[in-house]
């Protein structure tokens, strides 16, 4: 599955992934390989993701909104606050 974090200052990350979960404003949910389609707002919270190689790397979003479709996920932040 691909990855893209970006903000309207600059991209954050983009690449390969196994799993991402993500601060959803109903509750964090997670993103596996073939997930259904959707759309959802964040919240101010951790977003983590494992890349490939079975790195860990969380980062801090400020809001925002992710769209999962055919293997894509695109995480549009607000803010993000690197740790």
């Amino acid at each position: 599955m691909y990855l893209e974090i970006v903000t309207p200052d600059e991209k954050i990350f983009e690449g390969a992934v196994l799993s991402a979960t993500f601060p959803g404003s109903k509750g964090s949910f997670q993103v596996l390989n073939n997930h259904a389609p959707i759309i959802s707002s964040l919240d101010k919270g951790t977003l983590s993701y494992v890349t490939k190689d079975n790195n860990n790397h969380e980062i801090t979003v400020d809001g925002g909104v992710v769209e999962v479709a055919s293997n894509r996920v695109v995480v549009l932040a607000e803010k993000v606050i690197q740790e």
